[in-house]
């Protein structure tokens, strides 16, 4: 099993993250609804209470993939095999997703992300054994830092010169 683990360092509060991640998500879940054999459909989205990280919201999606392959391939392949389901339980500051596809049984990614306000700090946050430890890849990601290569740099998403006139945030760096 691939342990990977992410630290990603933001300039927000863990408050200001959480209504940016459900903006996000909703927002990338439309455009990526553009009809046939695209978009999410939302077959379950409830609250519960005694799950992983607590009490939190359950949703249980299926992304239609088609759209994003080619013609031709398509073709070639089942419906099942178009498809990648997710089920998550969002506890936040804690949450747990496992993605599957139906077509390849055996296949499913988790997920699981603790947000804390420690600027990635924490050299155990998932609690991993020893052995755990030693198998893991540790990435720390620094969106202000970090580099990036001269094809895909555009000057108005960079968070060293990009100023909110409405929050007055940034420049950060």
């Amino acid at each position: 099993m691939l342990i990977k683990e992410y630290h990603i360092l933001l300039p927000m509060s863990l408050e200001e993250y959480q209504v940016a991640q459900l903006y996000m998500i909703q927002k990338k879940s439309r455009e990526e609804s553009s009809g046939e054999g695209s978009g999410v459909e939302i077959l379950a989205n409830r609250p519960y209470s005694d799950g992983p990280g607590g009490s939190g919201q359950y949703t249980h999606k299926i992304y239609h993939v088609g759209s994003h392959i080619p013609s031709w391939f398509r073709a070639l392949l089942p419906k099942a095999a178009l498809q990648v389901e997710e089920e998550s339980w969002n506890a936040y500051p804690y949450t747990r997703t496992r993605y599957t596809c139906p077509f390849v049984e055996k296949f499913s990614i988790e997920i699981e992300t603790y947000y804390r306000p420690d600027a990635g700090q924490q050299t155990n946050v998932f609690n991993l054994s020893a052995a755990e430890k030693r198998q893991r890849i540790l990435d720390t990601i620094d969106i202000v830092r970090d580099p990036i290569s001269p094809g895909e740099y555009k000057p108005e998403e960079d968070p060293k010169l990009y100023h909110s006139a409405k929050t007055g945030r940034g420049p950060l760096g």
